[in-house]
């Protein structure tokens, strides 16, 4: 029978932790994939059972299953990297994203399969979606428990990336206050009845140079316009920051990292003077009422899974829980203020999506023992792309999920904020974070987005095409790293990506 986990003891779990598939796309099984179902939560009956029928993306609920996914393509183990120790798997299909631990027992499948259920969930207004929103569920924006895109065309909703609001003005937590009327996030769809708050525009501007070798190449620069404003104009002052939404991967391992090693690393005034000065975002922990270590989002602005997941339902779908329990509107919006405020989605459902993102194992790497991403790896380091994309840490204890603790991992990030410089500057400040700073993404899992997610846009907002882009677009303490790659030969560059491309 399954064991009800209250989301009282992922509070406490965090206490001490603190301090896609896309749908009609052919999933490997020859069958194209229906869009989910829409309105309220299934009944958990129903859901026990569409667990104990292989529901969900196809995952075995056997805890003796020797395999995962019938359709998955294996490698050999002798060939790849364990990036996540225990909890990596030998999976590189299109549901390379969406695997558990392969040691979970019964409960934890059980488990798993309820919150990967209700990730996959599409709401509508009955279940609590709006008045105003991004999205009608999880996986729209995390399709395969994977990355987000810009926008293919003006005008296309859903596609994993939000428009954040921000005015230069501190908040009395130590945020920055959203706009009068719109708050702090540019919501482009809602329900029957109420206005959308506006529409998102995207256009780019070319820029071209070459490399040191002479090869010519081209970025594309973003610029963003908010256009058909439902509710009035907005502050004059407002700043955008565009988010793509990120690999869901390895997240509650990254919790499990010690806050002590995430403070060792950081150097915010270069005292060993390499010119990177990591420092760590201190953020609002709604339900502690402290400032706290940052370590989820692109500025790291979330201190822990549980205030992440609340945050997202309430922002992105209108969704309100215990955690966030008003609608995410201004008084200026009164057919979404007048909306119900009690908790939408219960705690113990919330509990289990919270439990299913901290369980999504780590694809291994691949081609390990290949010279080419071997010699990549060696100019990796020559280049000092890991002084901020650490390549090792190890996790301390994780209160709630003891498949992820004391596991040494592989996630090249830092959790620290630097500064990348202009080009990548979204004027916008987030707690400590400046409008030039970012948290380190990790890498793992990045040779597979153009497999699990049909794309190869990286960054904060989806700007660069491929890795040679992302590298490109580097600036401010990045910038050595940069012009490292911008002088290696066309066999450098081309091996550096290949260890990319491995992870």
């Amino acid at each position: 029978m399954f064991k009800k986990v209250p989301i009282v003891l992922i509070v406490m779990g965090l206490l001490l932790i603190s301090g896609g598939v896309v749908f009609g796309q052919d999933p490997g099984d020859g069958k194209r994939r229906p869009p989910p179902p829409i309105g309220n939560p299934p009944p958990r009956d129903d859901r026990r059972e569409n667990a104990d029928d292989n529901g969900g993306r196809g995952r075995s609920s056997d805890a003796n299953s020797t395999t995962q996914n019938d359709t998955t393509e294996q490698i050999l183990m002798e060939t790849s990297l364990p990036l996540g120790g225990e909890n990596t798997v030998e999976d590189v299909s299109v549901e390379a994203f969406t695997n558990h631990p392969p040691d979970f027992d019964e409960a934890q499948i059980e488990l798993f399969d309820e919150g990967d259920e209700l990730f996959e969930f599409a709401f509508d207004d009955a279940g609590g979606l709006g008045p105003v929103f991004n999205a009608n569920s999880c996986e729209s924006c995390h399709g395969g428990d994977g990355r987000g895109r810009a926008p293919e065309f003006n005008g296309e909703t859903e596609s994993g990336l939000l428009i954040r609001l921000a005015l230069p003005t501190r908040a009395d937590n130590g945020g920055f206050l959203g706009d009068a009327m719109y708050g702090g996030q540019l919501q482009d769809i809602s329900i029957a009845g109420t206005a959308r708050e506006g529409d998102m525009a995207i256009t780019y501007v070319e820029i071209t140079d070459t490399f040191a070798d002479g090869t010519p190449y081209s970025l594309r620069q973003p610029v963003y316009a908010i256009a058909n404003l439902g509710y009035g104009p907005m502050d004059a002052t407002i700043t955008y920051s565009p988010r793509v939404a990120n690999q869901m991967i390895g997240l509650g391992l990254l919790e499990a990292v010690d806050a002590a090693t995430i403070w060792s690393l950081a150097d915010e005034n270069d005292a060993n003077g390499d010119g990177i000065s990591g420092r760590p975002n201190l953020v609002w922990d709604t339900i502690n009422q402290q400032l706290t270590l940052g370590r989820f989002g692109w500025k790291a602005n979330q201190p822990n899974l549980l205030q992440q997941t609340a945050g997202a339902f309430n922002g992105d779908m209108g969704i309100t829980t215990s955690v966030f329990p008003n609608q995410p509107c201004t008084a200026g919006q009164t057919a979404c203020d007048s909306a119900a405020n009690a908790p939408e989605l219960d705690d113990e459902d919330l509990a289990a999506v919270v439990f299913y993102s901290s369980s999504l194992s780590i694809p291994a790497q691949r081609n390990a023992d290949d010279p080419t991403v071997q010699w990549g790896e060696d100019l990796f380091e020559a280049a000092q792309c890991s002084s901020c994309h650490i390549p090792q840490m190890t996790t301390g204890t994780h209160p709630t999920i003891p498949q992820l603790s004391n596991q040494t991992i592989r996630p090249y990030t830092d959790l620290l904020l630097h500064d990348m410089g202009d080009g990548l500057a979204d004027g916008q400040a987030d707690f400590l974070a400046s409008g030039s700073e970012w948290r380190t993404p990790p890498l793992w899992g990045i040779g597979l987005f153009e497999t699990v997610n049909g794309h190869t846009y990286y960054l904060h907002d989806g700007r660069a095409r491929n890795l040679t882009d992302a590298i490109l677009w580097h600036g401010g303490e990045a910038q050595a790293s940069q012009q490292a790659f911008i002088q290696m030969s066309a066999e450098e560059r081309e091996a550096l990506i290949a260890f990319l491309e491995s992870l």
